[in-house]
C-alpha cells in the first residue's frame, strides 16, 4: 500500500495559485508636478547604473564617467525624493508617545516639531548656496561645475522649507483632536486602534 504523500509526487497537473502582478492598494492620486524632478533623476540613475555594470562587466571596458555621475545624481534623487515626503507630510516619526500625551500637548509637540523642520531646511539651504557660491572646481571625469550639484541641493532645501512651513501653518490652524486624527491618519494602519 502507497503512501498518499508518494501518490502526489508525481503528478504535475495539480492546480497552482493564481500570480497577481498588480497592487490594489497603489495610488498614485497624489503625485504631482513638483515630483517628477525626482522621478526623472531616479530613472537617469537607473540608466547610469545599467550602463556601469553593462560596459564593465559585459565589455570589459567601462565609462569613465559613470562612477561620479551616478554617485552624485543619487544625491540628488535623496533630495528631490525628500521633497516629496516633505510635500505629503509622510515623514517617518516616532508616534508612539503621541498616543498617551493629552491632545494639547501633542498639538503642541507637533508644532514645534514642525517648527524645528523649518529652521533645519531653511539653515541647510542657506548653507548649501554659501556651498555652492564657493565652490569653482568641476567634476574630475565630466566638465560640469561641482556647484550645479549644490544649487540643486540648496533648491530642493529650499522647496522642503517651503513645504515645512505650509504644514506648520496648518498644524496651529487645527484643533489639538483633528491634529492628533491626523497623525493617526500617517501612521500604519496594523499599528493604530
Amino acid at each position: 500500500m502507497m503512501n498518499n504523500s508518494n501518490q502526489n509526487e508525481g503528478r504535475t497537473d495539480e492546480v497552482r495559485p493564481e500570480i497577481i502582478f498588480t497592487d490594489p492598494d497603489t495610488d498614485i492620486s497624489d503625485f504631482g508636478l513638483i515630483d517628477i524632478p525626482g522621478l526623472v533623476a531616479l530613472w537617469g540613475l537607473a540608466i547610469i547604473v545599467f550602463l556601469q555594470f553593462f560596459t564593465r562587466y559585459v565589455l570589459n571596458d567601462s565609462l569613465a564617467w559613470t562612477e561620479e555621475i551616478a554617485r552624485y545624481v543619487l544625491i540628488i534623487v535623496a533630495y528631490f525624493g525628500a521633497i516629496s515626503v516633505t510635500r505629503k507630510g509622510t515623514h517617518i516619526f516616532l508616534e508612539f508617545f503621541y498616543r498617551y500625551l493629552p491632545p494639547k500637548v501633542g498639538k503642541a509637540l507637533t508644532v514645534a516639531m514642525e517648527l524645528l523642520s523649518l529652521v533645519f531646511y531653511s539653515f541647510l539651504a542657506y548653507q548649501a548656496v554659501i556651498l555652492a557660491l564657493k565652490t569653482r572646481t568641476k567634476m574630475a571625469s565630466i566638465e560640469i561645475p561641482k556647484s550645479l550639484l549644490y544649487w540643486c541641493v540648496a533648491a530642493a532645501l529650499a522647496v522642503m522649507a517651503f513645504y515645512s512651513l505650509k504644514w506648520l501653518l496648518h498644524k496651529i490652524s487645527q484643533s489639538p483632536d483633528d491634529v492628533l486624527r491626523e497623525l493617526e491618519e500617517h501612521s500604519h494602519p496594523e499599528i493604530s486602534d
